[in-house]
């Protein structure tokens, strides 16, 4: 089955005449299934529908919009693959260079707030023609939410898109119900009995069982109001428990968002895998340097979907939701022999995970009647006893993909949830994991080590990573391997003060963790982390939390996180003035930085004062490193080495 029509000439050699629906996204057309609008075109495709295809129009001209004329039945947009705003700007609210997921990395090729955009164009040609609109960039922006770009909360993304149906969520089921009931003849408007979608309507209107949150001008006004709305929107976020939200946006208008569709069962979810996608990107982007996005996935495998696991600072529980669904073994089975086919293929299938690549189960055997829990998580800070622990199904997955002919190895790259890998009794899944499937480094996401910061993260404490970190090496040199964890590690998130910066530095110097690259709190919006970003009141029990918000102090708190860099000595000795631990400035075993010329002087000074010793020199052992082999950090070199003993 070739590509969808990207033009109205790949159209005409179709031999139509016209399309059913046009797909419209910021990315480059990828027709891969780790991209959201390639799913939705194919499940439209498999729908019976003629579907075209817009990548990343020319926004600042209607007519890019109306490459294949009028659709008979609508418009699906989406801003792409990431959010518009994240994928153009950094945490520091810098401009990004480049693009992965534009032909060549060329920035720029789509609008900030895309989704927003195409609909006001489209709606410029069709003022009349149905409009839905899905993808991160809509899910996250459901309802009223704070904008770290604009430092304001802004109303919902269905209001300023004028978009009639919002679906958030994975949007299989809705995509092909509601493209029936529009072919059907049915307006939008018609169309607010269904699961899984946001609409506008009129005051007053009737939403049986509805739970009303603060308006979109109370929460702009009132950060409490802001809090409390946040968590009653991810309260109603389970399929089994989950009731309509009401939000009130104008004197005459309301959000309304219906219950969350139900997960795809496993057989669903096989067959959306099973759809004739090409997995690769379209070849008109060849001459211009290809789409650098696809080199992760194209010869990676997503097993699952979902994430009980529920990190404040993520989006995947609010987009894609707790509930853990996976392919059959089959299904990933037939995508790995087909590799095998695929002249590009070197024989190394680069990951096998998801969302969290060793969830195979639902967290606990309840859920299917009772919903998820909405008072706790499922692993943090310690796992609920009701916590269903296997990974026997995941581990039989791997063994036979290693089994493949043509297949020489099988690596999981990230995603390995560390504390319920620690929770399972039985320890084979971790012998093989790192006997077979490790790349020379395991990528695992610890964030912090401050029991506070990490219970703002949503975080099991730093004692499960130990743990982890102390069997992982402890198999490694048995087994007479060569491999290394890099941790991911997250800088100024709420709750952290620069005394738990400090910390963590302490830590990683403990560890010998030297990491190449940190993380800066990013607020996206509708996570928990970015409600007490913006608000400072942690929305489950309305205490105040800390935020680190001035420049000054977020660079700081990174510059900590990599303080054995000499540009960063500045910054870190301030940070530790600043934190009151002098004591950590000099040639002590604990000491993060060599105390400088300045800093000898002060201290000589005080202790003449004081009538103590003027020979102060900041005295110890030498420095971190001086007389020690040096930490391979190099771009590409493992960043951890295992401790010996």
């Amino acid at each position: 089955m070739p590509f969808l029509p990207l033009n109205q000439q790949e159209m005409t050699e179709r031999g139509w005449d016209g399309v059913d629906f046009v797909c419209v996204t910021g990315d480059a057309y990828v027709d891969h299934p780790s991209f959201g609008i390639a799913i939705v075109s194919r499940v439209l495709e498999a729908e019976g529908f003629r579907v075209g295809m817009i990548a990343q129009p020319d926004w600042r001209s209607a007519k890019s919009f109306n490459v294949f004329g009028r659709p008979r039945y609508g418009y699906f947009v989406t801003g792409g693959n990431i959010d518009s705003m994240v994928a153009h700007y950094t945490a520091a609210k810098r401009r990004r260079s480049d693009d992965a997921y534009t032909p060549g990395g060329k920035a720029g090729k789509r609008p900030d707030r895309a989704t927003i955009v195409y609909c006001n164009k489209i709606r410029e040609l069709y003022p009349d023609i149905p409009i839905v609109i899905g993808g991160i960039e809509a899910s996250l922006r459901r309802f009223a939410h704070y904008d770290y770009w604009d430092d304001a909360v802004r109303p919902s993304i269905l209001v300023d898109s004028g978009a009639d149906l919002l679906i958030f969520g994975m949007g299989e089921h809705q995509t092909a119900q509601i493209a029936r009931r529009l072919a059907a003849g049915e307006p939008p408007s018609a169309l607010t009995d269904l699961r899984g979608i946001c609409y506008t309507a009129p005051m007053g209107t009737a939403v049986e069982d509805a739970v009303s949150i603060a308006s979109f001008h109370k929460v702009s006004t009132d950060k409490a109001a802001y809090a409390r709305a946040t968590k009653q929107q991810i309260d109603e976020q389970d399929e089994v428990t989950g009731r309509p939200i009401v939000q009130k946006h104008a004197e005459n208008l309301v959000v309304v968002q219906t219950p969350p569709a139900p997960a795809l069962t496993q057989e669903e979810l096989d067959r959306v895998f099973a759809l004739p996608f090409m997995r690769y990107y379209h070849p008109s982007y060849e001459a211009q340097g290809g789409v650098k996005a696809i080199e992760e996935v194209e010869f990676s495998i997503m097993h699952n979907r979902g994430c009980f696991g529920h990190c404040n600072f993520c989006s995947i529980a609010y987009h894609q939701g707790r509930r853990v669904t996976c392919r059959s073994r089959e299904s990933v089975l037939a995508e790995a022999k087909a590799f095998t086919q695929n002249p590009h293929f070197k024989g190394y299938i680069h990951d096998v995970g998801g969302p969290t690549a060793n969830f195979r189960l639902p967290s606990c055997k309840k859920q299917e009647k009772l919903g998820l829990c909405k008072d706790r998580k499922c692993l943090a800070p310690s796992p609920c006893p009701a916590l269903q622990v296997d990974h026997s199904d995941y581990l039989e997955l791997l063994r036979e993909l290693r089994a493949l002919p043509g297949v020489k190895q099988v690596f999981i790259r990230s995603g390995i949830r560390f504390d319920y890998l620690m929770a399972d009794q039985n320890d084979a899944f971790l012998r093989e994991l790192i006997a077979h499937h490790v790349s020379g480094q395991l990528k695992v996401a610890p964030e912090h080590c401050s029991a506070q910061v990490l219970d703002r993260m949503g975080k099991p404490h730093i004692e499960a990573y130990n743990r982890f970190q102390e069997q992982f090496y402890r198999i490694t040199r048995r087994i007479g391997k060569e491999q290394y964890l890099v941790p991911y590690l997250m800088s100024s998130h709420p709750g952290s003060t620069l005394k738990d910066a400090v910390q963590l530095a302490l830590f990683l110097k403990k560890n010998n963790i030297r990491p190449e690259q940190v993380q800066d709190f990013y607020p996206t919006p509708a996570t928990l982390s970015t409600c007490m970003f913006y608000t400072g009141l942690d929305p489950y029990t309305m205490k105040p939390v800390y935020v680190p918000k001035t420049s000054e102090e977020k660079a700081m708190q990174r510059a900590l996180l990599q303080y054995f860099k000499p540009e960063n000595r500045r910054l870190v000795k301030m940070a530790l003035l600043k934190a009151g631990r002098a004591d950590l400035i000099g040639s002590g075993k604990e000491c993060l930085i060599p105390a400088d010329r300045d800093f000898i002087e002060k201290h000589k000074q005080a202790a003449l004062r004081q009538g103590g010793d003027a020979s102060w020199r900041g005295r110890g052992v030498r420095a971190q490193g001086a007389g020690k082999k040096p930490s391979r950090y190099a771009k590409g070199k493992p960043k951890q080495k295992p401790k010996k003993g």
